[in-house]
């Protein structure tokens, strides 16, 4: 019989919790020193990088962290930092770049599964932040979830903001 081993998630991979705190300790660090950046985070809570590498964890398939605390407007509660900031293309990528650079920094893995599933998910989530920051009202409802971002996954396409949480019927 064929011992087969079972595929880790990707936050297992990178190295559990502990890594992902780590990435949004250096990180923000990073970003309260970027000009671009730290206008908007200046205000941010000291718990603030310990919630976004929890989002992170729960994200891409580690423990359920960020709902566990939030409960069951975990992804309402997320979103709605979001609403009403305009943030801009610029400040999007810059977010981005900055968090990909310190999780070299930090050696996460650089193997080519890894880091495609992990871009993929920081570009999705960034352009979702960035729509739901022109919002004037938070679109979450009771039948969105906060994603389970896989191996490989794609997310869409999608029309609306409300429905890039929804969960989708298999085909």
């Amino acid at each position: 019989m064929e011992n087969k081993k079972e595929i880790p998630s990707p936050c297992a991979w990178a190295g559990g919790v502990a890594v992902f705190e780590k990435l949004t300790d250096v990180f923000y660090e990073k970003v309260l020193k970027d000009d671009l950046l730290e206008p908007v985070f200046r205000h941010m809570s000291p718990e603030h990088s310990r919630h976004v590498a929890h989002f992170l964890v729960e994200v891409l398939k580690g423990p359920k962290l960020y709902s566990e605390e939030y409960g069951e407007d975990a992804l309402s509660h997320m979103v709605g930092k979001h609403i009403g900031k305009h943030l801009t293309e610029l400040q999007r990528k810059r977010w981005a770049d900055l968090l990909l650079a310190s999780a070299d920094e930090i050696g996460m893995p650089a193997d080519p599964e890894f880091r495609s599933t992990f871009v993929g998910h920081i570009e999705w989530g960034t352009r979702v932040a960035l729509i739901n920051s022109q919002l004037a009202e938070n679109p979450v409802n009771e039948n969105h979830h906060i994603p389970a971002w896989g191996w490989g996954e794609v997310k869409g396409p999608y029309e609306v903001v409300g429905s890039l949480f929804e969960h989708k019927p298999d085909k």
